[in-house]
């Protein structure tokens, strides 16, 4: 064992307390590396130190390194963490069985670069799928994954709970996603200056810290994984899950550093809840941005309109999604999910297949930061004895917290279409 850890162990038996060393990783892998803001760089600071302690927390997050380009700097920051988290275990393309036998064998801290590669293909010729389902299930802890082992195919339960730290191109599925703290990063400007990093010449003194961290993390373990950290108004649910080991190991360092995290949280969950929408989502909202004042409108109107992207975004996919325009057939399937089918209307006198504004409504308040009131408009044309007139519904106020929409989803956003 490391002098200075022994060191540290003699101080804590005469009653001396260790020195918390997290302002020291800051600063290193400061020196290396360029963030966004001092939120990102405080956020990696903590993920770091929480790794040494993982195994008493109930959650791990997933810390997510993305970038719309290569050379933004993600391998950096894994390089540089492979250096300060105990048993790093560095992978681009390890197979899936040598990852699970790893972690059956000893806790390592994971840190796996191009890992969008992993997600690129579909289907049962896709070789990453239990990669995927440990990412998924290994973010809490007692998870595990069963498979078939040996000549006899005998069932075994591998855990696959522990540290992990992730950098690909763009973004992942929401599962990762939600579990993840998000570091966007992105190519240096030429006025942004790091220090040189060579491995060889930074083992000895990364080493050296990360026994600092580790020798620390061993005298606050214990409170850190017990500890019920007060999260900051409106960030709860899962947000809340994936920042309490990060905000129990600030709290324990005292000094700033709690404060500092609480403030990382509100500015890293808000790039998070920035994130493109999914695509349904985004259908709901070109639909509303569509529809105007209108009551009613014909499914042809509707599709023209989006194609030609009118009032809409200038990345809006409508007409090249999945390689062609979204025809009649698939706008109906992406409305289903949201309990919106498309009825006959009358528009200007004239009755076609359409959708009515107080039918998109409810999906609008549910999945969109605010909608308009639907209006009174006249009934579809349904072969009923009776006109029923729509109930008014009122106005949705704005929710004035930014993070009281990004805690308040929890598991049931929508998923990627």
């Amino acid at each position: 064992m490391n002098a200075v850890v022994e060191d540290l162990r003699r101080a804590r038996q005469v009653g001396a307390p260790a020195v918390q060393p997290l302002d020291d990783v800051h600063g290193y892998i400061g020196r290396f590396c360029v963030f966004r803001d001092e939120h990102a760089l405080v956020a990696v600071t903590l993920w770091a130190a929480h790794a040494h302690m993982v195994e008493r927390f109930h959650t791990t997050p997933r810390l997510m390194l993305s970038s719309p380009e290569a050379g933004s700097g993600k391998t950096r920051v894994l390089e540089v963490l492979e250096l300060l988290v105990p048993d790093p275990m560095f992978c681009l393309s390890a197979s899936p069985p040598a990852i699970f036998r790893t972690l059956a064998a000893r806790h390592i801290t994971l840190l796996v670069d191009e890992v969008d590669a992993i997600f690129s293909r579909r289907g049962a010729e896709d070789a990453n799928e239990d990669l995927r389902a440990m990412l998924n299930a290994g973010y809490k802890r007692g998870a595990s994954i069963p498979r078939c082992v040996g000549p006899r195919h005998e069932v075994q339960q591998f855990q696959v709970f522990c540290a992990t730290a992730l950098a690909g191109l763009g973004d992942l599925p929401d599962t990762i996603m939600s579990r993840s703290i998000i570091i966007r990063m992105r190519k240096r400007a030429g006025h942004e200056r790091v220090e040189p990093f060579r491995t060889r010449e930074q083992e000895a003194p990364g080493h050296e810290l990360r026994e600092r961290l580790a020798a620390w993390a061993g005298t606050v373990a214990e409170a850190c994984g017990a500890a019920w950290p007060a999260m900051p108004h409106g960030v709860v649910d899962r947000p809340a899950e994936v920042w309490e080991p990060l905000i129990a190991v600030a709290d324990a360092a005292g000094g700033d550093w709690p404060d500092r995290a609480r403030r990382a949280c509100v500015a890293l969950l808000k790039v998070a809840s920035d994130r493109r929408a999914t695509l349904g989502v985004r259908l709901l909202m070109d639909l509303r941005t569509v529809f105007g004042d209108a009551d009613a409108m014909h499914t042809k109107i509707i599709l023209d309109k989006l194609h030609r992207g009118e009032g809409l975004e200038a990345d809006a996919p409508w007409n090249d999604l999945h390689g062609k325009p979204i025809a009649e057939r698939g706008l109906a399937t992406m409305l289903k999910k949201y309990d919106v089918g498309s009825i006959k209307v009358k528009v200007g006198g004239v009755s076609l297949q359409g959708y009515r504004r107080e039918h998109l409504w409810d999906a609008w308040q549910r999945y969109l930061p605010s909608a308009p009131s639907p209006k009174e408009a006249e009934p579809p044309e349904l072969a009923v004895p009776a006109r029923r007139q729509v109930p008014q519904v009122p106005q949705v106020p704005q929710v004035p917290d930014a993070l009281a929409s990004v805690g308040a989803g929890g598991d049931d956003d929508p998923e990627e279409v």
